[in-house]
């Protein structure tokens, strides 16, 4: 039986689960920094993963299905994601980088579909399998074992999971302080660091120990100017989010506790529907024995 996200967000265990997560995510950055990128903002983590739902729900005798620039743009300005332009934009950026090609044989044809690259494949193969272990935590379970052993299930999940967290005004639109970082560059991958990097064990009132942080060195990693990093600091710790044990050095990082809360309870969402459409995906799987293996 899937979590709902209301037993994800009340789990006791769950913000050390999230915790495992945003370690996995933050290696993935530092094994391929450009690519982990497409999911280092709220939009492009929308755009990324429609996109690639779009790509594995092609189905050749039907043009009108699959990742064309038509379908990617209709999905995400329906919901107001993001401009015509934008998307656009973004598929230009995933051929530079060749993350994505034309799919063989249709360079000329109208629409032109596109598919991902093998990198692509794999990170998102990476980020299903990092989520699944994550569930795991919480109940002793063996997604992420059957996902290895059966790799294929993730066409059937991954587009389930991309659709529904389009379509969810919850995931679509996070939270205010939330928001504060997802809607910014590179905020992902900032929020990923320092819930990576919290003491579980150690909570002085509402304030989880982040640990030292250089905002130099950080930006550096990300990509990401040191300017725009203190000022998305100085933004977060107005609102309360986090704090610095010892002003005016800016060193010593706190995370408030309502502020994590807050993040289960958004992340809950996801994580709810990446269950659900694991758990429909492996019922699938399970008629077909003898093309899959079965997950006890």
């Amino acid at each position: 039986m899937a979590f709902s996200a209301d037993e994800l967000a009340q789990h006791p265990n769950f913000l050390a689960a999230i915790r495992l997560l945003a370690g996995n995510m933050r290696g993935m950055f530092d094994a391929a920094p450009r690519l982990a990128r497409l999911l280092a903002s709220h939009q492009r983590w929308l755009l990324t993963q429609t996109a690639y739902g779009l790509s594995l729900r092609h189905d050749p005798s039907d043009p009108s299905s699959g990742f064309t620039a038509v379908a990617l743009t209709g999905c995400i300005t329906e919901h107001r994601v993001a401009s015509r332009n934008t998307v656009l934009n973004f598929i230009e950026e995933l051929i530079t980088y060749r993350f994505i090609a034309h799919t063989p044989g249709e360079e000329r044809r109208r629409p032109r579909h596109f598919e991902p690259a093998d990198v692509s494949h794999q990170a998102m193969a990476g980020w299903f399998l990092s989520n699944l272990a994550a569930l795991d935590v919480l109940d002793g379970g063996n997604r992420a074992a059957c996902f290895q052993a059966n790799p294929e299930l993730i066409r059937i999940a991954q587009p389930m999971v991309a659709e529904n967290c389009l379509k969810d005004a919850r995931w679509r639109e996070p939270p205010e302080q939330v928001a504060l970082f997802m809607w910014t560059e590179a905020g992902g991958l900032v929020v990923d660091h320092l819930v990576s990097k919290i003491d579980l064990e150690t909570c002085e009132g509402e304030r989880y120990d982040a640990g030292r942080i250089e905002t130099r060195n950080l930006a550096g990693d990300f990509m990401m100017s040191r300017t725009h990093l203190q000022r998305l600091f100085a933004k977060a710790v107005q609102t309360g989010c986090l704090g610095w044990y010892d002003e005016p050095k800016k060193t010593q990082l706190w995370i408030s506790g309502a502020f994590l809360r807050e993040y289960c309870g958004w992340q809950a969402i996801k994580f709810a529907y990446i269950d659900q459409a694991f758990e429909a995906a492996k019922m699938q799987i399970e008629r077909d024995p003898v093309r899959f293996a079965v997950c006890a």
